[in-house]
Order: C-alpha cells, then structure tokens, then sequence
C-alpha cells in the first residue's frame, strides 16, 4: 500500500535507490507509469533511454507538438481569462461606482465573481468526470464569454452583481478543467514544466489585471473591462476547438455517473465560503448606534456562526466518506475537499499560510486603487499603473522561489514562506506610518508595496511547488486547487473587511462633523464641489485612516501566518526532484494495489457464487 505522509519526513536519497530497485523488479524493465484513471491497471510505454529515472517518455501514440502547443494555448488563455477577471476590475470600480451612483455596494462586483469562483471550483472539476474534459471546457467557456458580455450590458449595480457572480461559475470550471487537461494532454517527460506554465499564466494575469483594467476604463469605458473577453475568448475557444486531439491520443479515463459527485460537499463548501465573507461585506452597510459595534450585530454574527458551522459539517462530512474511499479501489465518489491531504501537516500548514497572506494582497489591489482615486485624484490609468512597483515584485518572487526550491537542491519551502509573510508584513507595517499629504502620491507608499509584492510572489509559488511535491499523484489537481481556492477565500475575507472598515469610519467621521449624508453621494457622482474644503479633507482623512486600519489589521493576519508557517518543518529535507520520483513511486504502488484488487474482484464473485 502506497504510503501516507504525515510530515516525518520524506525517504533519504539512499532509501529511495533501494525503493527505486524493489519497483524494478515488479514492474517489466521496458514498462513505466502512464496517466490513467484510479483503478485502472497501469499502461505500459517504451522507456526513453535519455530521460531521467522518473521521468521518462510518454506511451504511444503521442499527440503532434503543434497539436499539443496549440490546445495547450486554447486551455492556457481560457485559465488566464478565469484569473484576469478577478482582478482586471479593481481600478474600474472607482468609475462603476460613479457611474451607478452607487458606492456602497460596490465591492460586491468582485465579491460576487471570487465566492461563486471558490465555491464551484471543486464541483466544476467532479462535473467533467462525468460529461467529459472537453464539453465541460467548452461549457464553462460559452457561459463565461456570454455573461462577461452581459456584465457590459448591466444597466445597474444589481444586474452587475448578478452577472458577475454567473461569470465567477464559469470562470471556476475553466481554472478547475484547465487544471485537469493540461497534465493529461502532456507527455510525461515534459510534465515538469506545467508548474511553470501555470505560474507564468497567473502572474501574468495578476500582473496585467489592474493595470489592464485602468486602461480600458481611462482610454474607453469600465464596460470594456469585461467586453474584452469575447474576442479574446473566441479566438481561444476555436484554437480549442481545431486543436483538440483524437481520442487515440488522449488517456483512457473512465466516466463516472452523477450519483458519484460529491454534491453534499459541494454545497457546504459554497454555503461556508458565502456565509463567512457575507458579514463582513454587508457590515457596511448594517446601521448600529454609538454603543453597539457592526461585529456585535446579529446581522454580522448570525451568518458567520452558520457559515463555520457549515464548514465544520463540511469536514465531517469528508471524514465519513474517508474510509469508504479507501476501501474501495476504484475511488468512484470525488470528495470536495479531500481529508488525506489536510492531514498532511506540512500541506495543511502552507494551505493556511495561503489562506492568510491571500487576505492582504488582494485587499490591497483592490483597497489602493480606490485610495489613489479618492485621496489623491488620480485617474483608473494611473492607479493601475501606480501598482506596478508592487505587481513587479510578484512576479521577481515568483521566479526567485523557484529558483530557491527548483533543481536538485535541497528545498527550502519552510524558509521561503517564512520570508514571503515577513516581507508582506514588513510592508503592510511601513503602510500604516503613510499620511494624506496634500495631494502628491508619497513615493514610499509606492515603495513599501514592493515587499508586499515580492512577499506574495514568494509565498505563491513556493506554495504551488510544496502542494506538487506533497500531494499524492492522483490528488494533484485537487492540492493545487485548494491552494488557489484559498488564497481567493483569504483575499475575499480582505476585500470585505475593508469595505467593513471603511463604511464603519466614514459614516462616524460624518456624524461626528456634521456632514450632511448627501455627501458620500456628492462623492459616489465624482462631484465634491458642494463640499467645503474641510469637508473633502475630512473625506480624504477618512479614507486614509481606513487604509491604515486595513493595514494594520494585515499585520496582524500576517503574524499568524508566520506562526502557522511553522508547521512546514520537516526533517530530512530532499531535493524538488527526489520529492516528486517518491511521490510517482508511490503512484505506481497504489495502481498496482488497484490493478490486483480488480483482478481478484471477478474471483472472489465467482467463489461467493460457489458456495451458495
């Protein structure tokens, strides 16, 4: 039986040879490990003689590389889409805003669009087990491309809401079966640069996103933010399309039926990730007195309570289903949320080092913008362009962790996501000590940006990395999935106590000055001119002080990242390489365990037939 790391450590380089030679014996010296599905005995393809142990060749036939370059495009721009989205309007709701007449509600448009995202990931990702990897990403790219249109239509922030919350669906299933597709079309000697692919086409569109978006919206209208994925969209979708292989090409997977989804999961999960980010969102705009705080309301507790009430059902849930998984060979029913992994100390370590330093990055690309608009009159080009500095630093740690942790050097996962939350919260400390100024963008704020984007950068990737080389074979898509899905949930979380802190402040500063309500409307219309000076200093104070407050807050999540980060030690550290040969070694003892227990299933029936 395959072995279940727990965070003692992987086999020493030497332990692995010995292991290396066992396999050699049971499996013939001209076969190796192939994609196919849980259950299936393990296919055979010719070694490539050139290629590294644990690594070798693909069987045959083997897709053309024009074939194979041109759908892995089509599947790549669809993932890059679903990731533009989520951040690509961040400098534009400043301007959507204005234009609706309505700030209150505004941090819903991203909000709709990451929950429906994070909720249905998972599901999405069991769907296609059922239809099939191509229908469902063509599925999941036809609804996607109509309702970003739609969202370019919405003649209100309702409707926006609305659509952007269909779009973050669809935009789920083409990350979760962009994630499915890409290892099973690539031979298996060149699987070792999905990683990079992938992460290359994440910060891609975490790079590009705002300052995309400021673009659009300065040089023609927020609508184009989302109008641009319907070109982009259907050249991708006809590369899609032309390129897709024949099945000869493909692995052979077995489909599974309805029943077999975990759809009870799937709704706790998607009723946890909407309850717990609700309250914060919707304290906004939640009416309390001088006594009672917005986080003492039943509006705000009652949601919460019941939103971790469902993800403590959703764990339960998980573990009961745990055994009957593993009893069954096959492993037919695709859990939501697989408890082998969260039992993986090390794995469930940088999952909550992810959850947590996902809160103060993409709090901050969407709380600065809006700061620089508001505060220092600054276009949606220039708020996307004054992110740059700190987007520059994601993609530097992007490639810096995996030149720390790549190779075969030993890794160095616990002291690269140690840096990432110290970097992050070096510049979320230096933020607090930034003041209004009398309209000028002070070059430190600028500045201190960079750690928190270089720390990010680091913490991502590394993440990525450790979930590849923690994660069983056949859980891979299921790690690396949870690794995004909560990052987005932590970000979420940010996006909505900041606009918690802001409402609460703005309308206590009102109160306390006097200021007439009409005031956040004059604002939300981009016409402050019926406002005294010192009223629209107070506005821009307020603002500020906000932002301090959010940072601080980020201090303090980012401490405790680096106290959960702790749990990332392991002894016997190896090399990326070593990691990830125990990790197909494995895989192949479990198909071998799989492949006898089907093979003695038709016996066992036939002797039970006997004895009655």
């Amino acid at each position: 039986m395959a072995s279940h790391d727990n965070g003692r450590g992987l086999e020493a380089p030497s332990e692995c040879k010995d292991s290396s030679e066992t396999e050699k014996q049971q499996l013939p010296p001209e076969a190796v490990l192939t994609p196919s599905t849980a259950g299936e005995a393990p296919k055979t393809a010719p070694v490539d003689p050139d290629a590294d142990e644990g690594d070798k060749g693909p069987g045959s036939p083997v897709i053309p590389p024009l074939r194979l370059v041109a759908v892995s495009t089509g599947v790549a721009l669809g993932l890059f889409l679903s990731m533009l989205d989520s951040s690509i309007v961040a400098t534009s709701l400043f301007r959507i805003a204005v234009d609706f007449g309505d700030i209150d509600r505004i941090n819903w448009v991203p909000l709709a669009y990451a929950l429906t995202y994070l909720g249905c990931a998972v599901l999405f990702a069991r769907v296609c087990d059922v239809v099939g990897r191509r229908a469902a990403f063509l599925a999941a790219y036809v609804v996607f491309v109509a309702f970003s249109l739609a969202c370019g239509f919405s003649r209100g922030m309702a409707e926006l809401i609305a659509f952007r919350a269909v779009q973050g669906v669809a935009g789920s299933g083409l990350y979760s079966v962009s994630m499915i597709i890409l290892p099973e079309i690539t031979p298996d000697h060149q699987k070792k640069y999905i990683a990079g692919i992938v992460g290359l086409v994440l910060a891609s569109a975490g790079v590009l996103g705002p300052v995309l978006g400021g673009i659009l919206t300065n040089y023609a209208s927020w609508r184009w933010v989302f109008w641009i994925n319907g070109p982009i969209g259907g050249f991708s979708l006809l590369v899609f399309l032309l390129a897709w292989p024949d099945k000869k090409y493909l692995p052979s997977l077995e489909r599974r039926s309805w029943k077999d989804v975990d759809f009870v999961g799937a709704f706790l999960l998607i009723a946890s990730v909407v309850l717990i980010v609700f309250p914060f969102q919707n304290a906004t705009n939640t009416p309390t007195t001088t006594a009672t705080s917005p986080w003492a309301t039943a509006t705000f507790l009652a949601p919460l309570l019941t939103g971790l009430l469902s993800l403590g059902l959703l764990a339960l849930w998980q573990a009961a289903l745990a055994p009957r998984l593993h009893k069954q060979h096959n492993a037919r029913l695709a859990l939501a949320l697989p408890p082998a992994l969260l039992r993986n100390r090390v794995y469930a370590a940088a999952a909550l080092h992810t959850l947590l330093t996902g809160f103060p990055y993409l709090l901050c690309v969407f709380a600065f913008p809006v700061r620089f608009q508001v505060v220092y009159g600054r276009s949606a080009l220039q708020a996307g362009l004054m992110l740059l500095p700190m987007l520059a630093g994601t993609a530097v740690g992007t490639v810096l962790a995996g030149a720390v942790n790549g190779g075969r050097g030993k890794v160095r996962f616990l002291e690269t996501l140690l840096v990432a939350a110290a970097l992050m919260l070096l510049g979320c400390g230096l933020e607090t000590t930034a003041e209004v100024g009398d309209g000028a963008v002070e070059p430190r704020v600028l500045g201190f940006l960079v750690f928190v984007g270089l720390g990010f950068g680091l913490s991502a990737a590394g993440g990525t990395m450790l979930a590849g080389a923690e994660a069983p074979v056949w859980e891979h898509a299921s790690a690396q999935g949870i690794m995004a899905q909560v990052r987005i949930f932590g970000g979420s979380i940010g996006i909505a106590a900041s606009s918690a802190i802001l409402g609460t402040k703005t309308r206590a500063a009102l109160a306390e000055a006097d200021v007439p309500a009409s005031a956040l409307a004059q604002l939300a219309a981009s016409d402050p001119s019926g406002l005294t000076p010192e009223q629209w200093t107070l506005v821009r104070t307020v603002y500020t002080d906000a932002l301090r407050e959010d940072m601080i807050v980020c201090c303090a999540v980012l401490a405790a990242a680096m106290l959960f980060t702790l749990g990332v030690y392991r002894r016997g550290r190896v090399s990326m390489q070593e990691m990830l040969k125990q990790r197909y070694r494995e895989e192949a003892e479990r198909r071998r365990d799989a492949a006898g227990a089907a093979a003695r299933k038709p016996a066992e029936v036939a002797a039970s037939g006997e004895s009655a």
